[in-house]
Parts: structure tokens; C-alpha cells; sequence
């Protein structure tokens, strides 16, 4: 092998008229598109500094290693001549720009044509003995038969049974391809193929026989009866066409409109491909937050197995090798994977929010689009959000030729404002929609509205941050002991049980964000993962969301990401006043830019919301027949259109439990932290069934993962507002040492010196009737009311007076001193 030096740069001083420098930006008027951009290519392939290798025996007509020093990256390049179209190289944009020519190519044809003797070589081009199927690439792929100086006339009379008259294998003959190789193997000939060519043939052949196999399965299509045993769940129309078009596509987007089931469409169209075309790995690339709602759809509507891999890497790796159908990973460790995803080979991949690969320049981008497999199904119900480079990298994952060269897609579509050449709007939008007919299925719910149950729910599981997971774990370790001195005296305290409603509803707040219950810092991912829902809902003009949470905080949290996306909204608690409450429902029926109606459960009865048609829970309450009444406020008389309702549940907490434990069944439990009663304390057989529904909410509570440290540079991290993230923010907390007695002492008498500060900043407990607060809020602060009555035993017990709060906060401060460790002297 020879290695040649690199090329020489010209100085720019020594450049002619002629070798002006052309503009990346501005097309020159003398040119064409495609001249530009074959010009663009030679200009900026001969100022490279690549590394040039010869693989071959020949000094021009040769295959060449170019090596990019920068990014270590090579690619191979065969020379036949020097014209668009004679040469050959395997990077992503020759296989794509349809100009035949790329910049590796030109930097090598560069260096080749130093001597008159090689640019005459160049310019007669190459003609060997043997022949070749080779692969052109173009505006479309076409197979060509390549005829050697020493080929066989009877050969030659064979090949055009099979290629036309410029030599291009006619369509019908892709599916008797081997037919003629084994004809032409008879006459001792060197025929060589090369590999991308056999690659589209079997590609193309492949197509074939899987729509054959898929409509003979199939042969009611929709109607058929295999749909009965294909899951577990029978599907709706429209999710049985989505699902055979998928199957059928091979590559598919599908790009249903939020709430049609995407997730059940993809399960089942990979249910068909693992029967009738021999898939049997399946990757599912999401979101972080919801990999454990992927398993759970799986396990409810598929007998085939799910490992959701996550962990560190050599927990990955494990996972990576273990038996299971489907495999379920998030987009941030996609590039750390890639050799643990190329090791387990996918049959199948399907990307869910798949607007997470929208910017092709992103790592994340560019990792998912390494990942090979034979088939691929995206999900997303905002394929294209802003711009149109959005929908070309999105598409370019499932079949990169379809939309053609990024720059001529782009020139057909843009309209530039002519002075600064900035995109100022796009033309003839509805022939892409043509071109994507083949790969894109997309239904809205108003095509849809008949096949559509009245109303729709969905969980979705969000992961913990570090700090989350630290104030959940203290205030459960609380819950624990108290439910241990309840297991074996089977009696609280009342100091106790007023101990455990703190705790318990500590863990439910610290489950939306340490802001509820600081207000200082936010950590946490439900804000920014509903900001994400609604840039998909507020797609379709006419959706209007109202959005539920039982603490008013969560809803300040929610407006820090509204206000600067311009999405107007109001807030609705009970402490509006009564007279302003009915402009505010008016203004988000009546007004078309208000689309989101921010409530506590204040607004959960008495309230006509129908006009909207998705809600959202940002949590849950333990009363089922509150969870009711919100849902209640829109799925109601005179509602036109099936309702959504999206359910927020962090994972590994309460949260979670309450699902999997409690599953909503009604209980004397229900409405304690609800506002449903305002009683705190219990006693005889209602405190032993209580008891024992804390016990098991707050002790199965599945434990966290720990995770690589997650990268905030392409995924949303949690806001930090009054402090910093942990140094190891994507590690859990390791369990805590033995309390110290001294310690724990003086910490439960901080909790309750904070607690008597904040209901000393109350209003007075006589006007809180009066007052309009949401009657929540008040539960959560025992000091508003001063006489409480236990409903079983009828007897009244009296809160003490609370001391000023200068006072207590000077005791605050003398105790926070007494826990300070004491100075290190050198």
C-alpha cells in the first residue's frame, strides 16, 4: 500500500479571478442547485487536510482510505474517472446528495490529478477486463450492470433479459436477481458485485416478500380475524391500520396525534413482525421517565418479555446479554451503548418521542442514527415542530433517501427574505406530505372521534432527582418507625399520629419538586415534563388543558415555564375571591389564547370546564372520588369530544405505591390528607385500618435504580434556584448513618418550632372560613384552626397558643447554632 502526502493549500493571494471563494449561503446566479452545491463540495474537499491512503495495486484507478485527523473518522473511496457519478465513497452524504460526488472524493481527486499523465488517466476513465453491479446513486437508487472489456457477448445478450437498454436492472427482474448470477457463473467470468448494490437488491426483494407474508396473514386486513389473538386487548380500528402499516412499511413513522396510542400501535405491529418475519430483539429507545411505563404497557398487552435497562454500565452490559424480547433504554446513554446495542444486533427498533433526534447536530442525534437494524418504527405526535431541518432528521432515521439531498428538500420548501437570506417562510408544504405517504401514518382525533372511548387515561412515571429522593426517604423513615411502634403497642399518640400526617404528606409533595416544600430550590421533573406535553398538545389550536394539583406551589412552578413559552393560562385556588372566580372560567372558555386552567381541588367541584378536553393530574389524591370530581370538572354533560387524562406518578415513591398497593379503593384513608375531612386524628378499629393502609402505601415502595450521571447539555435537568446540584447528581443517596439521639431530638424540635412559625404567619384561625383559602392548604398546616373534634368519639381538643413569630424564630436560630458541628482549629 502507498501513502500519499497531504495536498498543498494555495495561498488565498495567489488565487485567479476564477478561484473565488463560493458563498455556503448564497447560490451564484450563473449556477444551478446542483452545480453549487457539486462546487461546494470540490471547494471545501481540496482545502482539507485529510490523510490519504491507496489500498490498491493501481496508482489512480484505485480504492483510497481518507482519514479525517480531527475526528479519527475514515471512510473508503474508489476512483473509475472524473466525472459525477464514476466514483464511489461510503460516507453518509455521497449515499444521499444524488450528486455523485461528496468531499472525500474531491480531496482525493485533488491529490490524483497533480501530473498531466494521471488527468488524462482521469479523463479516459476506467475500463477493466472484468464486470461490475454496482449501486448508482441518484435521484433515485439503480442497480447497473457494468460491462468489462473481456465480458462474454453471450453474457452481455443474457444481462439484457434482466437490465434495460443503459444497462439498469428493470424492476420486475429484482425478485430473479440470483437467477442471472448463476447464468453468468457459467461462463468463467469475472463478475464482481459490490456490496451496497446486493444490499438494495435484497432490501427491495425483502419489501416484497414481507407485504406478501404480512396480506396473506392478513387477508381482511383490518377485518382479519389473527387481530383477535394478536394481543391481549383487542384494538381499535384505526390502531389495527396503524399497526399493519407499520408492519408492512418495515420503517415506518407513526405520527398519531398525543392520546391514539402510539405505544399499543408499535407493541402490536412488532407482535406481527416477530411472528410472520422472524423479529426477535426489539430495541425501545424513550425518554428516561418513561421506560417503566414502556414494561407496563408490555406486560399488560404482550405475553413477550421486557428488561428495562438502566443502571451503570455494568449493569447495562448485563442487561444487554440477558433473554428478553424487548429491550428498553433512554436517549442519554445511547452513545455510551452503542457497542453493547451493535453486540445484541435489534431486529426491530422503535424511538418514542422521537422529537428528541429533531436537531441532526445533537450527540444524541447522531448516536441513535448508528444504531442498524432492519426495521424501525418512530413514534412522535410533533414530528415537526418548528422548522423543516426538524422533520429531514426525524425521516432521515427511517429511510434517508426518501425526502432526497437535504439541500435541494430545503430550497424547494424555504422562502428567504432576499436581503438577509434568512428563512422567512416555507412553500408547497403539502407535496412532502405526498412524498411521505410510503413511511408516515398520521390521525387526529377528530378523524378518529367514533372509534374513540369517552375518555382516556394514561400514567406517566417521571424519575426522582437525588434531592427529591433524599427529602422522600427521610420523611419515610419517620412513617416507618411510627408504623413499627404501631405494630407492636397497636396504639399512637396523638403527637405521633400528627407526626405521621406531616410525613406522609412530606413524601407526596417532595414527589413534584423540593421547591413544595422549601421554597427555595426546585428540583424535580414534572414542571418540565408537563411544559413538554403541552408543546405537543398545542399543536392542534383547539386544545385546552386544565391541569390539577393539590398544592398551590406545584402551579407557581408550572407558570415559571408557561409564561416564557407565551402560553397563557389562569390559576384558580381557593383564595380567589368568590367574585373574581367566574371571570376567570369565562376568560379560558371565551378566550382562544388562554389554554390552561391551573386549579387546586377548590376547583374540582361546583365547576363546568368542558370547553377543555385533556386533564392533568400533577398528583394523586388518596381519595378516589377527588381524583373524580377534577376528572368530573371536563368529562361531564355536553362534552363533545373524548377526554384525556394524563396522570403524573413519580417513580419509586409513594406515588408509585399508591398505585400498586391501594389501586384507588375507597377507605377510611381517603380524604385525610384530601381535605376530604378535616380531622387528624383517629382512634379504635378506624386507626387500625388506617394503620394498616399506611403501612402498606409507605413499605412497598419499589426502590430506585441508580443511574450514570445524567448530561443536562441535551436532556431537561431540574431548575436550581437557591443552590447547586449535588456533585453526584445522578447517584442516590447512600443510606444514612445511625441517628445521632442528641441529634434527632433537636431535629424534631426544629420540625416543630417551623411548624408553629408557619401557623403564626397564618391568618387567624376564626377568618379562615371567611378567607377563601383552599381548605387543603389549611390541612396542611395544623395551627390554622385551634379546636379540632374527633368525629367517632365526638370529644373536642384545644391547639396551643402560638408564641409571636419573632419569638420563634429566635428559638430557631439558638437551636440551629446548637447543631452546627464545632470549628476545626489548625
Amino acid at each position: 500500500m502507498t501513502t500519499l502526502a497531504k495536498p498543498h493549500r494555495k495561498s488565498p493571494s495567489k488565487k485567479s479571478p476564477k478561484e473565488k471563494k463560493l458563498s455556503r449561503l448564497h447560490k451564484p446566479e450563473h449556477m444551478t442547485l446542483e452545480e453549487w452545491q457539486t462546487a461546494l463540495r470540490r471547494q471545501f474537499g481540496r482545502e482539507q487536510q485529510f490523510q490519504l491512503e491507496n489500498l490498491g495495486a493501481r496508482k489512480v484507478f484505485s480504492e483510497f482510505r481518507i482519514t479525517n485527523p480531527a475526528t479519527q473518522s475514515d471512510y473508503r473511496v474508489t476512483i473509475r474517472g472524473n466525472q459525477p457519478g464514476d466514483n464511489y465513497c461510503t460516507c453518509p452524504d455521497f449515499v444521499t446528495n444524488t450528486l455523485g460526488t461528496c468531499k472525500h472524493i474531491e480531496f482525493t481527486l485533488a491529490k490524483l490529478e497533480t501530473t498531466s499523465a494521471a488527468r488524462a488517466t482521469l479523463r479516459a476513465g476506467f475500463q477493466p477486463a472484468y464486470s461490475e453491479i454496482v449501486l448508482k446513486y441518484g435521484a433515485q437508487r439503480q442497480v447497473r450492470f457494468l460491462v468489462g472489456t473481456e465480458c462474454p457477448p453471450a453474457l452481455a445478450g443474457i444481462a439484457a433479459d434482466y437490465f434495460d437498454a443503459d444497462r439498469t436492472l428493470r424492476p420486475d427482474a429484482f425478485a430473479t436477481f440470483d437467477k442471472f448470477l448463476s447464468q453468468a457463473a457459467r461462463y468463467q467470468h469475472d463478475l464482481r458485485c459490490h456490496e451496497d448494490a446486493l444490499a438494495f437488491i435484497a432490501e427491495v426483494r425483502d419489501a416484497a416478500d414481507r407485504r406478501r407474508r404480512i396480506d396473506a396473514a392478513f387477508p381482511k386486513g383490518i377485518r382479519s380475524p389473527a387481530f383477535g389473538k394478536l394481543l391481549k386487548t383487542d384494538l381499535y380500528d384505526y390502531q389495527r391500520t396503524g399497526a399493519l402499516f407499520a408492519a408492512r412499511a418495515g420503517r415506518a413513522l407513526i405520527g398519531d396525534e398525543m392520546g391514539l396510542g402510539k405505544t399499543i400501535q408499535a407493541i402490536a405491529a412488532a407482535e406481527i413482525m416477530a411472528r410472520l418475519l422472524g423479529v426477535g430483539r426489539v430495541l425501545i429507545v424513550c425518554p428516561t421517565s418513561l421506560k417503566h411505563q414502556w414494561e407496563r404497557e408490555i406486560e399488560k398487552f404482550s405475553a413477550r418479555s421486557a428488561a428495562v435497562v438502566g443502571g451503570l454500565r455494568a449493569r447495562r452490559q448485563q442487561l444487554f446479554t440477558s433473554d428478553s424480547f424487548f429491550k428498553i433504554t433512554n436517549y442519554d446513554t445511547i452513545h455510551k451503548d452503542l457497542d453493547l446495542i451493535a453486540a445484541w444486533a435489534p431486529d426491530l427498533v422503535i424511538l418514542d418521542e422521537a422529537q428528541r433526534i429533531k436537531n441532526w447536530n445533537t450527540r444524541t442525534a447522531r448516536s441513535v442514527k448508528k444504531i442498524a437494524s432492519p426495521y424501525a418504527i418512530v413514534l412522535t405526535g410533533t414530528p415537526l415542530e418548528n422548522r423543516l431541518e426538524e422533520l429531514v432528521s426525524i425521516v432521515e432515521f427511517v429511510d434517508r433517501h426518501r425526502l432526497g439531498p437535504t439541500f435541494r428538500f430545503l430550497h424547494s420548501h424555504q422562502i428567504h427574505d432576499q436581503e438577509s437570506g434568512r428563512v422567512v417562510g416555507y412553500r408547497d408544504l403539502d407535496s412532502i406530505g405526498k412524498t411521505l405517504e410510503p413511511i408516515l401514518i398520521r390521525r387526529q382525533k377528530d378523524q378518529v372521534v367514533k372509534q374513540l372511548p369517552k375518555r382516556l387515561d394514561k400514567n406517566f412515571f417521571v424519575r426522582m432527582t437525588p434531592e427529591q429522593m433524599r427529602h422522600h426517604e427521610d420523611n419515610r423513615e419517620i412513617v416507618a418507625r411510627i408504623v413499627a411502634r404501631w405494630r407492636k403497642l397497636r396504639y399512637l399518640s396523638e403527637s405521633d399520629q400528627r407526626r405521621l400526617m406531616i410525613a406522609l404528606q412530606n413524601m407526596r409533595m417532595s414527589c413534584n419538586s423540593t421547591y413544595l416544600l422549601d421554597q427555595q430550590t426546585d428540583f424535580g421533573f414534572k414542571a418540565d415534563e408537563l411544559a413538554t406535553l403541552l408543546d405537543e398538545l398545542y399543536e392542534r389550536p383547539d386544545i385546552k388543558v386544565v391541569i390539577f394539583s393539590q398544592w398551590q406551589r406545584t402551579h407557581e412552578l408550572l407558570q415559571r415555564r408557561l409564561t416564557p413559552r407565551g402560553y397563557e393560562h389562569v390559576m384558580f385556588n381557593g383564595s380567589v375571591p368568590g367574585e373574581q372566580r367566574r371571570g376567570l372560567v369565562d376568560r379560558f372558555r371565551e378566550d382562544p389564547k388562554c389554554r390552561a386552567f391551573l386549579s387546586t381541588d377548590a376547583g374540582g367541584v361546583g365547576l363546568n370546564l368542558q370547553h377543555a378536553s385533556v386533564v392533568v393530574n400533577m398528583d394523586l389524591p388518596w381519595n378516589p372520588a377527588v381524583l373524580e370530581q377534577r376528572i368530573g370538572r371536563v368529562h361531564r354533560l355536553g362534552q363533545s369530544r373524548p377526554v384525556q387524562v394524563v396522570n403524573f406518578i413519580s417513580q419509586g415513591t409513594i406515588e408509585e405505591s399508591m398505585l400498586g398497593v391501594l389501586q384507588f379503593k375507597k377507605s377510611l384513608f381517603a380524604g385525610v390528607l384530601d381535605g376530604g375531612e378535616t380531622e387528624i386524628f383517629l382512634g379504635g378499629s378506624r386507626l387500625s385500618r388506617f394503620m394498616e393502609t399506611v403501612d402498606k402505601a409507605a413499605g412497598n415502595i419499589p426502590a430506585p435504580v441508580a443511574e450514570e450521571p445524567a448530561e443536562p447539555a441535551e436532556s431537561q435537568s431540574p431548575t436550581r434556584t437557591a443552590s447547586e446540584a449535588s456533585p453526584n447528581a445522578g447517584d442516590f443517596p447512600a443510606p444514612a448513618a445511625p441517628p445521632n439521639p442528641l441529634e434527632t431530638l433537636l431535629n424534631s424540635g426544629l420540625v416543630f418550632l417551623e411548624q408553629l412559625a408557619a401557623a403564626a404567619r397564618q391568618p387567624a384561625p376564626s377568618t379562615i372560613q371567611n378567607s377563601g383559602l383552599n381548605p387543603q392548604d389549611a390541612a396542611a398546616h395544623p395551627g390554622l384552626s385551634l379546636v379540632r373534634r374527633d368525629p367517632v368519639s365526638g370529644q373536642s381538643y384545644l391547639h396551643l397558643p402560638v408564641p409571636s413569630p419573632e419569638l420563634l424564630d429566635r428559638l430557631l436560630s439558638i437551636a440551629t447554632q446548637l447543631l452546627k458541628p464545632p470549628q476545626q482549629h489548625p
